[in-house]
């Protein structure tokens, strides 16, 4: 699968340098028709849809288990890979193929350490993505992206 990352919202109007260091971290991949992951699941990627839908699903404790959203292309999912969730807070299904990118929380933590100018850039572009219809968002998701490195990077320092 051959993805041009230029034309992707999240990477548009990247320096050919930044680029050079941010994408490679990216995977493509293909979620078929199915389940992506389930909530409860080990939190490993988050991911960017390129082309088709995924639908956010969240299972109450005490009731079935419900639709959230429906994620399209240019949008994100997978959140609790790089809050510093160890598992996904809901779960992921398409209805038909869908093509994404993905990113292992682990490589933000790596980019952020060994790059900070890259990972701060690329942290800013994630909250910027979250939808303008969630209130005052982007400082949140940064504030808690920005927390689960932090946390991170002192838990590596303790090792």
């Amino acid at each position: 699968m051959n993805i041009d990352f230029k034309t992707i919202p999240l990477f548009k109007g990247l320096s050919p340098n930044m680029l050079e260091i941010i994408t490679p971290l990216f995977n493509p991949c293909t979620c078929h028709e199915g389940i992506v992951f389930k909530q409860g699941d080990p939190a490993i990627y988050l991911y960017l849809v390129i082309e088709g839908r995924v639908d956010i699903l969240y299972k109450p404790y005490d009731a079935p288990e419900i639709k959230i959203t429906s994620i399209g292309p240019g949008e994100i999912f997978g959140w609790s890979a790089i809050a510093g969730n160890t598992a996904y807070t809901s779960g992921a299904t398409c209805h038909k193929k869908t093509t994404a990118v993905r990113i292992q929380g682990n490589h933000l933590h790596e980019l952020y350490t060994k790059y900070p100018e890259a990972g701060e850039l690329l942290l800013d572009r994630l909250a910027e993505s979250i939808p303008s219809r969630w209130k005052n968002a982007h400082t949140q998701v940064r504030d808690i992206l920005s927390q689960s490195i932090s946390s991170h990077l002192e838990n590596e320092k303790g090792t």
